[in-house]
């Protein structure tokens, strides 16, 4: 079974709607024109419920197959929130909204799952219930995690849920899952560095708030290097330094700003700890004082085997065999359908998007050829997992 010659057949359509989303980028949970146009669509597609305002400003789409035996449901989730970045491609569709794009591809995302959706309530192919979950907010917003909390899983009966994201450089028409972690967990931390200012010519009547960071700088990428095993895998980034305003003054306090990855909860707690250790250790050697803020990002993203597998197999029906990575890298990168997938069983697939721009880029731009093999995988799923008469 490859791509759906349906699905084939609206993938001109399919586009248009995601340039028109595109165009119209909306931030975290200021996606009211983006829910509103999925929320329309899916009604005029004749879904049987279509329900807005989940976890804020998401939105929830339910068909029920022609079968009548069983009352199963499985979710099928897209992101709809665009970046604050100002795009510097000239598309046609180029965003009419200054300093904000879709550069990670969610445009992308929604625009696939609502074909899926109109192909879905027109055929009908499978017995149980699609839930189709459109949500805000993943770029740092935790648009997961509000949706889960507002019971959007218990409301609708989601008994299993399946994720997607597009790859650049990956090549379209491909696929690659992994089980258990393929995304990263996600925490900020924010050091504060207390020293004595005093005049550059004089630097021993002072205590160097600069140099004391630079070596905290140094220090912390030891952690990796020195504590983590050879065979895990984290990631600290020192990404943003505040301290002083002229060239002759030694600054009274530094600020630190960055971020930490691991794949595992053991590898996060023991860089948590390092971190904390190294900051405090290396002040107190030159003289200083210093702390550490952290704040919570995104649990690590976790797919469960079983789940993987018959994702996997179905991606194959739809591409085959050999275009599917069963054993993909996990990728650094964090993402907040992992709150989803620790309360159901389910996965995350990464999908081609061919010879792109990375994400995140000013110069992205998801790529309309890979919508008809997204869209036939979010079909496959229903059919495959809810079929009529099993």
């Amino acid at each position: 079974m490859p791509v759906i010659d349906r699905i084939a057949g609206l993938a001109e359509e399919i586009a248009a709607w995601r340039h028109d989303l595109h165009a119209h980028p909306e931030l975290q949970y200021d996606v009211h024109r983006t829910a509103g146009f999925v929320a329309d669509k899916l009604r005029e597609f004749g879904c049987d419920e279509v329900a807005t305002g989940i976890g804020r400003t998401g939105v929830v789409g339910v068909i029920r197959g022609r079968g009548h035996g069983s009352n199963r449901a499985i979710g099928l989730r897209a992101d709809m929130d665009a970046l604050p970045i100002e795009e510097a491609r000239d598309l046609p569709y180029r965003s009419t909204v200054p300093g904000k794009m879709h550069a990670c591809g969610h445009d992308g995302h929604t625009a696939m799952l609502l074909g899926a959706a109109k192909y879905l309530a027109e055929t009908r192919d499978f017995d149980g219930r699609a839930v189709l979950i459109f949500q805000p907010a993943e770029e740092g917003g935790g648009g997961g995690e509000a949706m889960v909390k507002d019971g959007m899983m218990e409301r609708f009966g989601v008994e299993a849920v399946y994720g997607l994201h597009n790859i650049p450089d990956q090549p379209v028409g491909t696929f690659a899952i992994r089980p258990g972690p393929i995304m990263a967990s996600t925490d900020r931390f924010t050091i504060e560095i207390e020293g004595r200012g005093g005049h550059a010519a004089l630097p021993h009547a002072a205590v160097d708030t600069l140099l004391v960071g630079s070596h905290i700088v140094v220090a912390l990428q030891s952690i990796v290097s020195r504590n983590v095993k050879a065979l895990d895998a984290a990631v600290v980034s020192v990404c943003a330094v505040e301290a002083g305003h002229a060239f002759n003054v030694l600054p009274q306090r530094a600020e630190l700003r960055g971020t930490l990855r691991a794949l595992t909860p053991k590898v996060r707690s023991l860089v948590l700890r390092r971190i904390e250790e190294i900051v405090v250790g290396v002040a107190g050697a030159f003289g200083a004082r210093a702390s550490v803020d952290f704040a919570s990002g995104y649990p690590a993203t976790e797919n469960h085997p079983a789940e993987t597998d018959f994702m996997a197999d179905v991606a194959e029906q739809v591409v085959g065999r050999q275009a599917v990575e069963r054993d993909v890298a996990p990728m650094m990168a964090a993402e907040d359908f992992s709150y989803m997938l620790a309360h159901r069983p389910g996965a995350y697939i990464f999908m081609g998007n061919g010879p792109s721009a990375g994400l995140h880029h000013p110069d992205y731009d998801f790529n309309d050829a890979a919508i008809p093999y997204g869209a036939s995988l979010w079909a496959r799923i229903i059919e495959t997992g809810l079929p009529v008469g099993a």
